[in-house]
């Protein structure tokens, strides 16, 4: 059907570890990167904001929305 046929696959152990090694790496590259949460985020928004304030221990803290 699709690829090598079978036989010609596991005809030496190396190339039995070979097909196994490629389909393996297939599907670890197949997988897509988890998305960011909402508290994965606000931490990032936290950490960056935790920088900031340490840059200059003299600056003024920003405002958090009006009034």
């Amino acid at each position: 059907m699709f690829g090598p046929r079978l036989t010609t696959v596991f005809a030496s152990r190396w190339r039995a570890l070979w097909f196994a090694g490629v389909i393996l790496l297939t599907a670890y590259c197949s997988i897509p990167a988890p998305e960011e949460t909402a508290q994965q985020q606000a931490e990032a928004k936290a950490q960056a904001a935790a920088k900031a304030h340490s840059a200059n221990p003299w600056a003024l803290e920003p405002a958090d929305g009006p009034g």
